[in-house]
């Protein structure tokens, strides 16, 4: 069944209640809606704000509810919000003046204009007519950043509690990688913030099932996982979360448009790729004892 959250339909949830099997899937970028509102405050046009998108990546996910997954899937585009970044996570420079005291510590990507509200492109320019004031910035997180994330913890919390445990897998796609970048050559990336959101079993399944996609596999390099691993992987408490990034040449065309011939094979490998990594579960052993 479909559940959906407030905000004009932004987030959708499929899946059973709890899911089938303990897994859940996270499609943060896929999403193609774009608010009216959000168009009428835009300096770029809307091809080029597509370039946010991770195109089309839902399509990988769309046999997961078949495998007994639940999918979290934000429905407007990456523009109003990266669902991907913490709500702290902008430079000051690509906000109003009176909301710069709360970003003052800026990394890479929030300076090259990629935070928490997407700003800036390489070739195009700023984004928007002004810099992100506070309305701006309230409407884009209560409209879609907490929404997707408060749905994506529910979704989490209602698999834990009925299989003991839950498994994120947080899917994206990403550009080729350049030469001279970390992980150069890799079509697939596994992130896991270097051991912190999950215990070696979920990684190691993983990294086996997308090497036999026969293609080069990295892990952590050049993405170790974004904010979404981050919040809600904790396997302290049995869940474990994974950001698995896919290089859109393996099923887009050059023009990025779906190759449903190369998507098809894809989509089933993902498929696949959920039964084992619930498969894979050590075992309630693998989890600290607790004083009641």
């Amino acid at each position: 069944m479909a559940r959906f959250f407030p905000s004009l339909d932004a987030i959708s949830v499929i899946g059973p209640d709890a899911g089938a099997i303990p897994v859940v899937v996270s499609v943060a970028h896929a999403g193609r809606i774009y608010p009216p509102e959000l168009l009428a405050a835009a300096r770029a046009t809307r091809p080029e704000l597509e370039r946010l998108e991770d195109g089309w990546s839902d399509l990988i996910a769309a046999r997961a509810g078949e495998a007994g997954a639940t999918v979290v899937q934000a429905l407007w585009a990456r523009a109003v919000a990266d669902c991907n970044r913490g709500e702290g996570q902008m430079a000051p420079g690509e906000v109003a003046p009176a909301l710069r005291p709360q970003f003052a510590a800026p990394g890479r990507k929030e300076r090259a204009g990629l935070g928490v509200v997407p700003t800036r492109l390489a070739d195009v320019g700023p984004l928007w007519k002004r810099p992100i004031d506070r309305a701006s910035l309230a409407w884009r997180l209560d409209s879609l950043h907490r929404p997707f994330h408060d749905a994506l913890a529910d979704a989490l919390e209602r698999t834990r509690k009925r299989h003991g445990h839950a498994i994120l897998i947080d899917l994206h796609s990403m550009p080729s990688i350049p030469a001279g970048q970390a992980g150069h050559g890799a079509r697939i990336v596994i992130g896991d913030r270097f051991g912190d959101t999950t215990d070696s079993w979920l990684v190691d399944t993983v990294v086996a099932a997308a090497e036999r996609l026969d293609v080069p596999v990295s892990r952590n390099q050049p993405y170790a996982g974004g904010h979404i691993v981050r919040t809600h992987g904790r396997p302290d408490r049995g869940v474990h979360a994974v950001q698995i990034e896919i290089d859109r040449s393996l099923y887009l065309r050059r023009d990025r448009t779906p190759d449903h011939d190369r998507l098809g094979p894809l989509s089933d490998w993902f498929h696949d790729l959920l039964g084992e990594v619930a498969r894979a579960w050590p075992g309630d052993t693998a989890l600290p004892q607790a004083a009641e």
